[in-house]
């Protein structure tokens, strides 16, 4: 197996991960960058034209200006475009389809196994720095019926649902753009919620009154206090809070119930994991997890979120933290708080 070393291994080409890497080049601080998949890979899962919650500026990375052609909220399609130019800018050498398969130290080192389609190799490094993310796997209701073929977890395309039956399950951002869109595009939507109404501190407020004006209006049917028991190849059976149990007929149904963190790569590193979001122990000021040596950046740092506070753009002083820590300077003052987060 060949073996090559460097200063630091970053694993994860989302932004933050991207914007760390041009962060250790600007200080010729050397090191190797892997993702288990593409650059961006969890927004390019995101529905088409999906936009961005966050303005372009707070979403813009190293200093690179994001710009969209009519001053709007970047795009899903605008925004990997961003991405693919910062890493063409500054010539960022990322190996993709690159999964990170074992962290182990070996003295004041650590031995990083990556294994690619053409076969494993190690590095050994000083540092690692975990910008890994925390929307690997959907959240699973785990009711008979989840893995049938018209079931998914990921809203692709609204065109997909054009005048059929669709059942969005979930009531947060997710949920309620999908029932938007796919409305809109002539779907006939229904939405299950297990709450008693949706909750406007969950959901963006541009949203909020066009999807209750349509569930007002019935066209579209929602389901609250009501949670789903089982699916089959034509209809969901749900059950309301007060025990009652119904049907809803169904061609298509959407799963949009959140997305958990893999922690594979930080329990196999050491990380201890706390709370219920399962959040990894790192000290703010460096981003050192209790594993001295090994970071971690970016949404990584909230586990699996329950209610989002970490996002992309609150993330951007993780680079400059890790950076001089690696570099043994104080770490940089907190920025002010943002009087409201975007996201």
């Amino acid at each position: 197996m060949s073996e090559s070393k460097t200063d630091i291994v970053v694993v994860g080409a989302g932004p933050i991960g991207v914007e760390l890497a041009v962060a250790l080049k600007r200080k010729a601080i050397e090191y190797l960058h892997f993702d288990a998949k593409q650059v961006g890979y969890t927004i390019s899962w995101f529905p088409p034209q999906t936009r961005f919650f966050s303005s372009n500026e707070r979403i813009a990375l190293a200093g690179v200006p994001l710009q969209t052609p009519d001053q709007s909220k970047a795009t899903r399609e605008e925004y990997l475009a961003y991405l693919r130019s910062v890493v063409l800018q500054f010539d960022l050498k990322i190996e993709t389809y690159c999964p990170v398969v074992g962290i182990e130290r070996v003295g004041k080192e650590f031995l990083v196994t990556i294994e690619p389609a053409t076969g494993r190799r190690r590095v050994r490094c000083k540092h690692i720095a975990l910008c890994t993310g925390g929307t690997d796997k959907p959240r699973r209701l785990n009711v008979a019926g989840e893995d049938l073929p018209h079931v998914s977890h990921y809203f692709r395309d609204p065109h997909t649902y054009f005048q059929k039956r669709l059942l969005v399950v979930g009531g947060k951002n997710s949920a309620v753009e999908t029932a938007l869109r796919c409305h809109q595009v002539g779907a006939k939507v229904s939405l299950i919620y297990r709450r008693s109404q949706l909750d406007p501190k969950s959901i963006k407020y541009w949203l909020l009154p066009e999807i209750n004006g349509l569930i007002q209006e019935k066209r579209i049917e929602a389901y609250f206090e009501s949670q789903v028991v089982e699916i089959t190849p034509s209809e969901v059976r749900l059950q309301r809070s007060d025990g009652k149990v119904g049907a809803v007929a169904a061609d298509f149904v959407l799963l949009q119930i959140g997305y958990g963190q893999d922690t594979t790569l930080l329990e196999l590193a050491g990380i201890e994991l706390s709370g219920p979001c399962r959040t990894p122990s790192f000290d703010p000021n460096t981003m050192e997890t209790n594993v001295p040596g090994i970071y971690v950046a970016g949404t990584a740092v909230g586990g699996t979120q329950e209610k989002y506070r970490v996002f992309i753009e609150n993330c951007h002083v993780h680079v400059d933290r890790i950076v001089n820590s690696i570099i043994g300077a104080t770490p940089p003052p907190a920025p002010a708080p943002l009087v409201a987060p975007e996201s």
